[in-house]
């Protein structure tokens, strides 16, 4: 039997999956084996995959099912002690697998060992990396953002995803979803680490962005009512976040066309987050993202990211000195 299982959901996956797929192969930690759910492709997705010769390789095709089907058919194939989930975009650091899972028979309370994200561009670049510091019993500070921030990220006890059963639909919200429920009853330990690349695809519509704010805000919703009462004050804070979230990624997102909306949309989620939680006005991060929306209000669109990048350049200079 391997000691892990790692379950890959595809969907019209082709610009990616070999690059994905060579992630996993080149992992430091060899037992385990590799179940992708082709979950009704209609591209060059499993042609792909059939050109991979690997043993441990199993591919299994179904109709369309979503991000969360495909991952309930993968645990359902599962045969290891362990389990990881990896998207058809995403990739790994070669020891991803063995540090967490070190993590893992280290501290035998935990049932699910993570690690640093670094976020990339569609085309490989490095954007920004997440870099969070939670250790043990981890779901109340869970509950006010996901700090994991992808499906790619954890390895977890089988024991503990028998302890919680299937992902939950909306796709989008599912991962955070997850996470929660088994943050609900076992610890959590971190590898200090960036083991996850995660790819943004340029899909990122304003009304798509509408749509997974709402999945998110609703997913929240059903959290703050399974939760403990000794953790509802958490819940005006954690809707806080999701706006003030939602108003960077509308700002990151402006363009030139449909400049005057967007920029109402930033404003209006930065506002409510700080109506929701008003001490959060304090933070360095709502000043940022107040000063950004301003400059946006008074500059062009070119000047507000010519001022930027020469900001970056600046710090970056600094911080090589």
């Amino acid at each position: 039997m391997p000691v892990i299982s790692i379950v890959v959901p595809a969907y019209n996956s082709e610009r990616t999956i070999l690059e994905t797929i060579a992630s996993v192969r080149q992992q430091t930690f060899a037992d385990f084996e590799l179940i992708v759910i082709n979950d009704g492709s209609t591209d060059r997705t499993l042609d792909l995959l059939k050109t991979i010769e690997d043993d441990r390789l199993k591919v299994f095709s179904y109709s369309n099912g979503g991000v969360s089907m495909a991952r309930n058919r993968g645990i359902c194939k599962s045969k290891g002690e362990f389990i990881a989930f990896l998207d058809a975009d995403d990739l790994w650091a070669d020891d991803k697998l063995e540090l967490q899972l070190a993590a893992l028979k280290e501290h035998p309370s935990a049932g699910l060992a993570y690690s640093w994200t670094y976020n990339i561009s569609e085309e490989g670049k490095l954007l920004y990396p997440l870099e969070p510091t939670f250790n043990g019993a981890v779901y109340a500070d869970l509950l006010l953002w996901n700090f994991l921030s992808n499906g790619s990220n954890p390895l977890i006890r089988k024991q503990a995803i028998e302890s919680v059963g299937e992902f939950r639909p909306p796709s989008t919200t599912a991962d955070w979803d997850y996470w929660l429920r088994i943050a609900a009853n076992w610890d959590f330990v971190l590898v200090s680490k960036h083991h996850v690349f995660y790819r943004h695809l340029s899909n990122s519509m304003s009304t798509k962005i509408d749509m997974m704010k709402e999945e998110i805000l609703t997913t929240l919703e059903r959290a703050f009512e399974s939760a403990p009462l000794k953790f509802q004050h958490l819940k005006q804070q954690s809707l806080a976040n999701t706006y003030q979230y939602y108003a960077e990624v509308y700002l990151r997102n402006i363009n030139t066309s449909d400049r005057p909306s967007e920029i109402d949309r930033v404003i209006s989620n930065l506002w409510q987050g700080i109506f929701l939680f008003p001490v959060s006005v304090l933070s360095k991060y709502t000043q940022s993202m107040i000063a950004k929306t301003l400059l946006i209000k008074i500059l062009s669109l070119e000047n507000f990211n010519l001022l930027i990048n020469l900001i970056k350049r600046l710090k970056n200079l600094q911080s090589s000195r």
